[in-house]
């Protein structure tokens, strides 16, 4: 038997996979940049909200939805959370309200506290329980006042790549 139609049918699938990954710019995905996340037209009110809250200046979507504990860890998690998001953009199963899994929680929570470890810690040693997340009481911070997108789709002319 010959081995030439496996040969040709792995070189096939190399070549759909190269112009797969061309034309979807899928290496922008292993980067970090917002713009790359608000690809989703589902994201736009998130990234319109980050764009004009406090965080815009100082932290991408990486900074606080990945955790930063080792190289292994982050692009685990950043597998695990693209992996759902294809999903739910492929079968069409898009929730109504983007809200953060448990999981997401606990590793904002924790990026929180990293970057303002001076204030979490006078906070921690205050008279309040601190059973509650960061966002609880800083509702607007990270991703501005919340509420529906006046833009409904990202326009870099008016959000130049920085």
């Amino acid at each position: 038997m010959s081995k030439y139609p496996f040969i040709i049918a792995v070189a096939v699938a190399i070549l759909a996979l190269g112009y797969f990954v061309f034309a979807t710019d899928a290496a922008a995905y292993g980067g970090s940049d917002p713009e790359t996340c608000a690809n989703c037209h589902t994201m736009d009110s998130q990234y319109e909200n980050w764009y004009h809250g406090g965080h815009e200046g100082f932290a991408k979507c990486t900074d606080c939805h990945l955790p930063h504990d080792n190289f292994a860890v982050y692009y685990a998690e950043k597998g695990r959370q693209g992996a759902k998001d294809v999903y739910a953009f492929v079968s069409g199963d898009i929730p109504v309200a983007i809200r953060a899994s448990d999981k997401t929680k606990e590793i904002i929570q924790e990026n929180c506290i990293h970057c303002h470890e001076s204030t979490a810690e006078t906070v921690v040693m205050g008279a309040q329980p601190f059973d509650r997340y960061c966002w609880d009481c800083h509702r607007n911070v990270a991703h501005g006042v919340r509420g529906a997108s006046n833009v409904p789709y990202q326009d870099s002319s008016l959000y130049p790549i920085k």
